[in-house]
C-alpha cells in the first residue's frame, strides 16, 4: 500500500545524499516529488530514476540561499499541483575551514547562507499554503551539531544547526493551532558526500560504520506517513559505533588511570 498516494513532497539538497535517499522514499510511498538543489545534472538523474521505477518526480534547480528564487519554486509548486504537503528542507553544506583562526567572512556567509537563510526561506515560502491547507509536515535536517558543541563540525556549522533546531520548534510554536507539523532531525555522522569536505578526509572502513543516507530515507518516510494528529518534534539519531561517545569514555578511562598511578 501507497500511504503517501496523492501527496505533493519537495525535497531540498535532493540531488545526493540525505534528500536523495528521501526522495525516492517518498516517491516509493506514492508521493509526487519535486526535487530541488543547487546542480541540475544530479538531481534530473534522481528524477529518472525514480520515474523509472514507477515513481513520480520531477527536478527544479534553484539556488536556496536567494529568497526570491525559493518564493519563486514555492508558487510553482503550489500553482502547478494545488497544495504542498510535506517539504523535506535538507540542503546544507560546510567548508574544510572550521577553526575560527582558519575561518574567513567569506565562510562565515557560505555557512549561514547555505544552512540557515536557506532553510528559513524554504519555511517561509511554504507555510502560508500549509496554512490554508490546514495540513502540512516540513521536516528539517539538522545534526548532531545542532544539539552539541564539538570542534569536528566547526564554529559555524555548529551555530547554523543550532539555529536550524530552533527555527523548526518555533513554526511548532506559532502553527501547530494551524495544522502545521514541523520535525528537526539531528543526526550523527552520516556517509554522504559532505564528508569530503574534512580534513583529513575519512577513511573507507570509518564511512561504513557511520549512518547511511537509505536510513534518514526510512527516517523521512516513517515522520511522512505519520497521521495529522502526531508531531515528531525532533529526532536525534546516531550510528551505533558512536565515535563521539567512544572519545569520551576514552577520555574517561585516561583520566582514571593517571589517578591510579598518583
Amino acid at each position: 500500500m501507497q500511504r503517501l498516494k496523492g501527496k505533493i513532497a519537495w525535497v531540498t539538497g535532493a540531488g545526493t545524499g540525505i534528500g536523495e535517499a528521501g526522495a525516492v522514499g517518498l516517491a516509493n510511498e506514492g508521493a509526487h516529488v519535486i526535487l530541488s538543489g543547487r546542480r541540475a545534472a544530479p538531481l534530473e538523474t534522481v528524477a529518472k530514476s525514480i520515474n523509472a521505477a514507477g515513481g513520480s518526480a520531477e527536478s527544479i534547480a534553484v539556488d536556496l540561499t536567494k529568497a526570491s528564487a525559493v518564493e519563486k519554486v514555492a508558487a510553482d509548486i503550489k500553482a502547478r499541483h494545488g497544495r504542498i504537503d510535506i517539504v523535506v528542507n535538507n540542503a546544507g553544506v560546510n567548508i574544510p575551514d572550521r577553526t575560527w583562526q582558519r575561518l574567513s567572512s567569506d565562510g562565515i556567509d557560505t555557512l549561514i547562507q547555505g544552512n540557515l537563510s536557506s532553510a528559513a526561506y524554504v519555511a517561509r515560502a511554504v507555510i502560508p499554503t500549509m496554512r490554508e491547507q490546514k495540513d502540512g509536515l516540513i521536516i528539517h535536517t539538522s545534526s548532531m551539531a545542532g544539539r552539541f558543541v564539538s570542534p569536528v563540525a566547526g564554529p559555524l556549522y555548529t551555530a547554523t544547526k543550532h539555529g536550524v533546531v530552533a527555527m523548526s520548534h518555533s513554526i511548532n510554536l506559532e502553527e501547530c493551532q494551524n495544522g502545521i507539523r514541523s520535525t528537526v532531525v539531528c543526526p550523527g555522522e552520516v556517509a554522504t558526500p559532505i564528508m569530503e569536505q574534512r580534513d583529513p578526509p575519512e577513511l573507507p572502513e570509518t564511512l561504513a560504520r557511520m549512518l547511511q543516507p537509505a536510513d534518514l530515507g526510512n527516517l523521512i518516510v516513517y515522520l511522512a506517513t505519520q497521521p495529522p494528529h502526531v508531531c515528531i518534534n525532533e529526532v536525534l539519531i546516531t550510528p551505533t559505533h558512536n565515535r563521539g561517545y567512544i572519545g569520551q569514555m576514552r577520555a574517561r578511562q585516561q583520566q582514571q588511570e593517571a589517578a591510579r598511578k598518583k
